[in-house]
């Protein structure tokens, strides 16, 4: 079966937006590395800042799916924060749906609360306090 793992890019908060996630979550990062534990490459010197950035973090949210993220750099240029992508959950129960909509807005911006749907579903979209969407998804008629 194949997994969908949603991979974002921060601007030098990928730490406190992780942390924050795993609040939520729970659950341990599988993998969390630095710039600066990347080999020296004398071609690419990396600040103090830089280097203190996370180069990757993954983090187990269910059995099938890792969010996994990573802070640029100056190599890979700024990131444009938009609405180009949304990170989509479908809960097992209305009650982990409301958890995780709950935790996960939390000083973000709500565009749809959490409501039954036309299409049989209980569902929700909004933006968290990083600028990263999200929908959460409870089917309760089965397709």
């Amino acid at each position: 079966m194949a997994t969908v793992n949603v991979y974002l890019t921060f601007n030098g908060n990928t730490e406190e937006a992780f942390n924050f996630y795993k609040s939520v979550f729970g659950g341990e990062f599988s993998y969390l590395g630095r710039f600066k534990d990347v080999p020296a490459d004398d071609n690419c010197p990396t600040s103090e800042e830089e280097g203190n950035r996370i180069m990757h973090v993954s983090l187990p949210i269910s059995k099938e799916t890792i969010l996994m993220a990573s802070d640029s750099t100056s190599f890979s240029g700024d990131v444009t924060f938009g609405n180009n992508f949304s990170v989509s959950i479908n809960a097992d129960s209305k009650e982990e749906a409301d958890q995780l909509f709950n935790g996960l807005s939390t000083g973000g911006n709500i565009i749809m609360p959490m409501e039954k749907t036309f299409w049989g579903a209980y569902f929700g979209m909004f933006t968290d306090k990083f600028g990263i969407n999200w929908m959460i998804n409870f089917d309760e008629v089965p397709c």
